[in-house]
């Protein structure tokens, strides 16, 4: 298997299990890896925004940057945090 697909499904997972722990308020991606990955949390980082912007497609997370809801599949600079979306948990 493609260690990439793994990463990903992990990441997925590990996302909307911390929108489950922390109960509506927001984390940062940086929080997942670093949660599931504590060593090596560094080499995760652009696929961990791979499986936070897939989540947020389907509907399943609100991605927020400098704290207003991000409302377009791109992002720009600032910081990024995640929250779950309440019409999905």
């Amino acid at each position: 298997m493609n260690r990439n697909f793994i990463a990903s499904d992990i990441l997925e997972i590990a996302i909307l299990e911390m929108c489950r722990l922390k109960a509506g308020k927001s984390f940062s991606p940086t929080d997942v890896v670093q949660w599931i990955y504590p060593q090596h949390w560094h080499y995760f980082l652009s696929e961990v925004h791979d499986s936070m912007m897939q989540l947020y497609k389907a509907g399943k997370i609100i991605v927020l940057q400098n704290n207003d809801p991000l409302e377009q599949d791109t992002l720009s600079n600032g910081p990024i945090t995640i929250k779950s979306n309440p019409k999905t948990s």
